[in-house]
């Protein structure tokens, strides 16, 4: 009797120390610049995606302008994938004082509230007279039948604009939402806790690996002190 509340007593701590183990590691992985694109690769690729836009726009080609509205979109808001296919054009709120977005169901089914600068409101009126002329249904990323894209095309989308602005294959379209966080972080004087609202977090504690990348860049600046 003894031995066997034994061994219930050491796989009960078995089962402890891994859930233990599993929290730990949940927060433990690290942004590094294989997942988010800094200031220079991000104007190459809005470049990139711009000329694409403004010839597609001469041709009349659809996939060029909506492959330049969802970088665009993904730099200015920090969406999930899941939340881009999901957007539809009632959920842009474009008003003279502060624009926004609602996500309807992000992570968890949470809802929540995006706001964005001038300059993206600007591009959101353009590319909704746009939608308007050349595709229909109320998805903001709709094919030419109306119906909502898939996640997968959106990565495929995502991967082309990456080819087209010569830049690494790696990245995959979730480096936007890292992109946003990172450099919203760096903007905001170090706001963690509008990184962590805008970003839709549950938890401070997953928005501190923009406060973390932070550090390691400190820690390079201060490595080339005084190089001459």
């Amino acid at each position: 009797m003894f031995f066997l509340k034994f061994k219930k007593f050491i796989k009960l701590m078995k089962h402890e120390l891994s859930g233990t183990a599993a929290k730990k590691n949940r927060f433990s992985w690290v942004l590094d610049e294989t997942k988010y694109l800094n200031w220079q690769k991000v104007k190459k690729l809005r470049r990139a995606c711009e000329k694409a836009k403004n010839k597609g726009i001469e041709k009349n080609q659809i996939i060029p302008v909506r492959n330049w509205f969802m970088i665009e979109l993904g730099l200015f808001t920090g969406l999930r994938v899941n939340e881009m296919v999901n957007l539809k054009t009632n959920d842009l709120h474009l008003n003279d004082n502060q624009s926004s977005l609602m996500v309807r169901e992000g992570k968890g089914n949470k809802s929540r509230t995006i706001f964005f600068p001038e300059t993206f409101k600007k591009e959101c009126l353009f590319y909704l007279e746009w939608k308007d002329k050349h595709l229909p249904g109320q998805y903001l990323f709709a094919n030419s039948k109306g119906e909502k894209l898939s996640k997968r095309t959106l990565q495929k989308s995502f991967k082309k604009c990456m080819k087209s602005a010569r830049l690494e294959s790696h990245y995959s379209i979730h480096c936007l939402r890292h992109t946003y966080g990172s450099h919203l972080y760096k903007s905001s004087n170090h706001n963690l806790r509008l990184v962590q609202e805008q970003l839709g977090h549950s938890s401070i504690r997953t928005t501190q690996v923009y406060a973390n990348l932070m550090d390691e860049e400190i820690k390079e600046a201060l490595e080339e002190l005084y190089k001459f």
